[in-house]
């Protein structure tokens, strides 16, 4: 059945942007106003943290973002992914609400960008071109559509301005995400904010997203786990991308599948991610659940969405290898240097924050030597890792921030992490690093 999603005209133009941004922060003063008001009617004397993040203004502010769409709803995604450890729960609950659809486009608009783009008689190149998209989100929405020639496609169609308002939208809510006062003290956020503007310029450029499809379906060509559209170059551009429709269901669906099911498919996601590091040095880091799908007639999981496609150094990989390895075989002293060479920790830092962090980096490479197969639903490594990333940010010292491409290979493995526990599914990493682990 087609997903029905919530249609809104996309504000453009800066200042329309900036005063959708200032017209909410005002509503949200006003109501932080009332609720002090209210508690201070009842003898209390509520925080600012407590009165900014009421259920009232979490749901304004998130709405707000998910209206404007872009770089707005996007940034919110990035942060609460990339500093999620390190983030009070009010406001990762927050940003977590933007990991949702969006609004897709009016039918109107939707029909004036096509005739742009395609001619008065875009029509006639298709026997079935639903208005409503099966599916919406940050820069653009999904429509399953039928070619003349019988083609089934999956055509992306970029929401129109979004490209001229990521640089602006990225500062202006950071601003306001700053207005919270809850980042930690030493989160420097103006790198991952600055990675934010050129991840979002390439995600929008769907002509570069065609050739990583490419790309990453030459390096992936043999592997039969795995299903992967084909681009369609005649109804491709810069900002519309198309490709064969490939069937599946949602990944999350198989939370009801036998666990042979659910654990069989975690550990081709995990393989995958080893040779993505490894074999290809090429990396697709977006840890969005709606890339994954599966067919249940062929038993493979259909990859999708490669805007966030990223690739890696050798030297990057070996230093994550190396690391890997040497957690696996407890040489701790072997792998501070790893998390040196990956740019984890600098060596201007005090001797505490390096060892806290090289413990965490330890902590989080459990899986490889801790009791397998890992049962990710039955760990409570995602708890730990989130309270000693907390401890880590109260720290004053700490005042560092990893590169871009650490970063967002930290989202990836996140996400196929919370994918395993969502999915209940036990897998042997050690046996699918094996292959890697050269000691």
């Amino acid at each position: 059945m087609q997903k029905k999603t919530d249609t809104a005209s996309i504000p453009k133009g800066r200042f329309s942007r900036l005063g959708k941004l200032s017209s909410l922060a005002g509503r949200v003063a006003g109501n932080m106003l009332a609720e002090s008001v209210s508690e201070l009617a009842k003898g209390n004397r509520p925080k600012m943290k407590d009165l900014l993040l009421t259920p009232t203004n979490v749901i304004r502010v998130a709405d707000q973002l998910a209206h404007m769409r872009g770089a707005a709803m996007k940034v919110g995604q990035m942060i609460s992914m990339d500093a999620g450890d390190m983030l009070p729960a009010q406001l990762t609950d927050l940003l977590s609400r933007l990991r949702s659809d969006a609004k897709s486009m009016p039918e109107k608009e939707l029909i004036n960008l096509l005739e742009a783009r395609w001619g008065e008689s875009w029509q006639k190149k298709f026997i079935q071109f639903p208005l409503q998209p099966i599916a919406a989100a940050s820069i653009g929405q999904v429509h399953k559509v039928i070619t003349q020639d019988l083609k089934r496609l999956a055509i992306k169609i970029q929401y129109p301005g979004i490209k001229q308002s990521i640089n602006s939208d990225v500062d202006n809510v950071a601003t306001l995400i700053k207005m919270t006062g809850l980042l930690p003290r030493g989160l420097d956020i103006k790198p991952l904010l600055a990675e934010a503007k050129k991840q979002l310029h390439d995600e929008a450029d769907y002509a570069l997203e065609g050739r990583y499809l490419d790309q990453y379906a030459a390096v992936i060509e043999n592997d039969d786990a795995f299903i992967m559209p084909v681009l369609d170059k005649e109804f491709s551009s810069d900002t519309i991308l198309a490709m064969s429709f490939v069937d599946g269901i949602p990944i999350e669906q198989l939370v009801d599948a036998p666990q042979e099911t659910r654990d069989q498919v975690m550990s081709q996601l995990m393989r995958l991610f080893f040779k993505e590091l490894f074999d290809f040095q090429l990396v697709q880091t977006d840890p969005n659940f709606a890339n994954y799908q599966y067919d249940q007639d062929t038993q493979k999981i259909v990859l999708l969405d490669f805007g966030a496609t990223r690739i890696y150094t050798p030297h990057m990989a070996e230093s994550y290898r190396q690391l890997m390895q040497n957690a696996s075989h407890h040489k701790k002293s072997k792998i501070r240097q790893a998390v040196l060479d990956i740019g984890l920790i600098r060596q201007d830092l005090p001797e505490k924050v390096q060892q806290n962090i090289t413990d965490l980096a330890y902590m989080a490479c459990e899986p490889l030597y801790g009791e397998s197969p890992y049962d990710f639903a039955g760990s409570d490594l995602s708890s730990r890792l989130q309270h000693q990333g907390m401890q880590l940010g109260l720290e004053k010292e700490y005042a560092h921030t990893p590169s871009a491409n650490a970063i967002f290979l930290h989202r990836k493995l996140g996400g196929l992490f919370l994918l395993a526990i969502k999915l209940k599914a036990k897998v042997d990493i050690q046996s699918l690093f094996a292959p890697y682990n050269k000691a």
